[in-house]
């Protein structure tokens, strides 16, 4: 039963959450009179071709992209991207600009030990950033002595996020 108890507190210790989806969706984009949720159902030439932009794999065919609303004029997309690290979640959401490019990256839970994690300056690094943008570790992207998986991870991660902004806002229209 100790040990039990040991390993429930051990989880918890590494075990982080920073910000709730509502609050990071209210947090992206505080002008918005409405924030709708839109799901896509990716077909094959969609995801080869995301594949293709992001070199990472899809995980899922099912993507929902957020965007702010105000006055009929659209703010900014907004996606959250849940993977695993090592063996562990991280959650974040990459908040884009209605041109694409990236407003900000907001981590929004991270379940491995926390000194795995990048701190906010690393994260800011992606800002201004858009698909035409290399972004590879120990490239365009700072690696991180420590936190090399989380770091790659993330990248991933952002690429990807640009990938389903690509194909599934600026060219499906």
């Amino acid at each position: 039963m100790i040990s039990l108890i040991a390993a429930f507190v051990a989880l918890d210790a590494r075990a982080k959450v920073f910000m709730t989806q509502s609050e990071a969706l209210a947090s992206a984009f505080p002008d918005a009179e409405e924030v709708k949720s839109t799901t896509f159902v990716l077909d094959d030439d969609q995801v080869a071709r995301i594949e293709a932009m992001a070199r990472c794999e899809v995980d899922s065919r099912l993507v929902k992209i957020y965007t702010g609303m105000r006055g009929g004029q659209v703010l900014g997309y907004a996606l959250i991207d849940v993977h695993n690290v090592r063996t562990l979640p991280e959650a974040f959401m990459v908040v884009l600009s209605p041109g694409g490019e990236i407003q900000s990256l907001r981590l929004l839970a991270f379940y491995e030990p926390l000194e795995y994690k990048p701190t906010d300056r690393w994260y800011k690094q992606f800002n201004n950033r858009s698909i035409e943008a290399p972004l590879r570790v120990g490239g365009d992207v700072h690696g991180v002595v420590g936190a090399t998986l989380s770091t790659r991870a993330t990248t991933r991660g952002v690429r990807r996020a640009l990938a389903y902004y690509k194909v599934l806002i600026q060219d499906g229209k």
